[in-house]
């Protein structure tokens, strides 16, 4: 385990203060959530608010998959015209419950969406957009039977198109989170160390000027890699580069929010990590680790 420095500021644009779970919750907030819409999951936003509650988080927000209509991977994602219903659902749900419930989307980044994806995403009333690249050439790491094609890959090939797409969806600047930003690691397939730091830390430096964050994916946990996303390594790296982080367990399921949170904190803390972003209309606040 690299030494990692004393935690400092994050800078001007995420002011600390006194969080009031700070001394109250043991878990921090899940920011990454599915609902039925995207097609591969179950539930509805009330249904994750619930469990969410009986977790004891201190706040939850919803992140389907956001629409393409340009007709990109319609299979996992909701329509343009199901975005009115994801709303709704949201909306008449959201002040039910006694713990914050947070509007918010999974938008993919893939050359070409940014035609469409920057106008809409400004135009609506979210409180914080994750970022995620899932496609390779039309291959989605998430499918099971893609584990069968890394016999026929340059896994480090894999790594760099993968992270040059994560280079550039920061860069576009449309994006308050990263989600799980190792993924291409899903089925155990790494590059060599050599080539891992050349692949990683140069878009490492890159999502520290942007001020992006990255979140620890507690889903990782429940895949053939059998661990969180990113890795301790990749996760110390973001600390010495002061990227601040977010928590999700991308739960496709209710019953999974906030799934290994306890080992997430774990992670992060031992990564040198004393802080983790909230967010409230795509607005940033620093708050204490549990």
């Amino acid at each position: 385990m690299q030494k990692v420095p004393a935690i400092g500021s994050f800078g001007n644009d995420f002011p600390l203060h006194d969080c009031y779970i700070a001394a109250m919750i043991k878990l921090p907030p899940d920011y990454h959530t599915h609902t039925e819409l995207c097609r591969h999951a179950e539930g509805r936003p009330g249904d994750y608010f619930r469990a969410a509650a009986a977790r004891g988080l201190p706040a939850v927000a919803c992140t389907d998959h956001s629409p393409a209509p340009d007709g990109f991977d319609p299979e996992h994602r909701m329509t343009t015209d199901e975005f009115e219903v994801y709303e709704q659902w949201f909306r008449e749900e959201q002040d039910r419950h006694a713990l914050p419930c947070l509007f918010g989307i999974e938008a993919d980044w893939y050359p070409g969406c940014e035609l469409y994806m920057a106008e809409w995403l400004a135009a609506q009333d979210f409180d914080l957009v994750i970022g995620s690249v899932h496609y390779l050439d039309y291959w989605a790491f998430f499918h099971s039977s893609i584990g069968q094609l890394w016999e026929r890959e340059d896994v480090g090939q894999v790594w760099r198109q993968y992270f040059e797409l994560i280079r550039q969806l920061t860069a576009s600047g449309m994006y308050d989170i990263i989600g799980h930003i190792d993924l291409p690691k899903k089925f155990g397939h790494r590059p060599p160390d050599s080539e891992f730091r050349e692949i990683v830390l140069p878009v490492l430096d890159v999502i520290a000027g942007a001020g992006t964050a990255i979140e620890i994916n507690t889903s990782g946990f429940f895949h053939p890699v059998a661990e969180a996303y990113p890795s301790t390594q990749i996760l110390c790296w973001a600390r010495e580069r002061n990227i601040p982080i977010t928590f999700g367990s991308d739960s496709h399921k209710p019953e999974r929010v906030g799934n290994r949170f306890e080992d997430a904190l774990a992670l992060a803390k031992e990564a040198g990590y004393a802080h983790s972003l909230q967010f409230s209309k795509r607005r940033k606040t620093l708050c204490p680790l549990p």
